[in-house]
């Protein structure tokens, strides 16, 4: 049976006291899908890697966000070690629980740069310049399938913000496991590197994607409007890029359409399987 109190949300929040856009939009995301749904969320908000705040293995959703930084700044730190902690005992305990007692896991940016560190999914390595703006990201065979992903055209948009990449998959280490490559970067003929990956599904409960699903216009709006991120842009991709970014901020079908499918999906996914377990 459901608890009475509501699903028990834990978001981890990996700002490590930076300002940031994305832990708003999560705890919005949660806000207007428990209105909709008119489903009780209690959700608890963990400040990971600057008060050393991880949850327990009690609450049945886990968000963990974006951060700033290296995924390697604070190698073997307290929180870091309690943070792999976690990411096994809720990984383990999935193989065994019955349906109503999976926890479900999403990883985003620098959060799953750090999954993807401990599973050993890839090589986590600094990218030769910052990747920001909003961009195309290409489903992998594996990813077309994806119930968070089959409302999204192929490619669909995201709002990318990194130093870091996981690259050069694990393929051994990835099919032992049962994980899938659900997403690559776009292609660019004339840079002769390797795509990074952009979504990964480690388990049936848990997945991760290197760009940020929870961000919405205003907070792209106002990260793009920094001179420093300005100036990223233009010297990435353009001045005419740079502004057609911004102009396509309100699009129905880029980054407001990823905002509106893949968390609340993933949230349908999670309370889907404990209802339809508790009535069976």
């Amino acid at each position: 049976m459901i608890n009475e109190q509501g699903t028990r949300i834990a978001v981890l929040d990996m700002n490590n006291g930076f300002k940031n856009q994305g832990l708003r939009c999560i705890l919005e995301i949660l806000k207007k899908y428990e209105a909709e749904k008119d489903t009780p969320f209690h959700v608890v908000v963990f400040d990971v890697r600057q008060k050393d705040e991880v949850p327990d293995t009690s609450f049945d959703v886990y968000i963990s966000s974006g951060g700033p930084g290296s995924p390697f700044d604070e190698e073997g730190w307290l929180w870091e070690q309690k943070f792999f902690a976690l990411i096994n005992r809720l990984y383990n305990h999935n193989l065994t629980a019955n349906d109503e007692h999976k926890k479900h896991v999403f990883f985003i940016c620098h959060s799953f740069q750090l999954a993807c560190r401990f599973f050993k999914a890839g090589k986590v390595c600094k990218r030769k310049s910052t990747s920001f703006g909003v961009f195309p990201i290409h489903k992998t065979h594996e990813g077309l399938s994806e119930p968070l992903f089959k409302s999204l055209s192929n490619p669909f948009y995201g709002v990318d913000s990194r130093d870091y990449q996981v690259i050069e998959p694990n393929l051994e280490r990835l099919n032992t496991m049962g994980a899938s490559i659900l997403a690559i970067e776009k292609e660019r003929p004339h840079v002769p590197l390797e795509r990074a990956m952009m979504a990964i599904r480690f388990s049936p409960e848990m997945i991760g994607t290197q760009f940020h699903p929870e961000a919405d216009a205003m907070s792209m709006r106002e990260h793009l409007l920094q001179d420093i991120n300005k100036e990223r842009v233009i010297n990435e991709h353009g001045e005419e890029k740079y502004y057609d970014m911004l102009d396509k901020l309100e699009d129905e079908d880029k980054i407001l359409l990823t905002q509106k499918i893949i968390l609340p999906a993933f949230l349908d996914e999670a309370l889907k399987s404990r209802v339809t377990a508790s009535n069976v």
